[in-house]
């Protein structure tokens, strides 16, 4: 029960993950994206993927954490690429 209800919580949290990263792609710049705040959750779900390859629980938990983790990141890939995008335009 325990692995059910963290799952459901990853899967409710990672949902907002591919909402923002398309969001991000359209928008073209970086003004409405945080550095440090998509560098601390992709912290929190190393934290988490490190709890369970620590305590031995490698189940279809580990493999949401995974999910969540490489799409955070490849938020963290946008706010570099429309970072530039607004760096060209001068709106940093």
């Amino acid at each position: 029960m325990n692995n059910f209800l963290e799952a459901t919580m990853l899967v409710c949290f990672g949902l907002s993950w591919p909402i923002s990263l398309i969001k991000n792609i359209k928008a073209h710049s970086a003004k409405n994206m945080s550095f440090r705040f998509t560098a601390l959750i992709i912290l929190g779900y190393l934290a988490g993927i490190s709890a369970k390859l620590m305590s031995g629980t490698i189940n279809y938990v580990l493999v949401i954490y995974i999910i969540n983790l490489v799409v955070v990141c490849m938020n963290l890939v946008v706010y570099f690429v429309n970072k530039s995008y607004d760096k060209k335009l001068k709106l940093v």
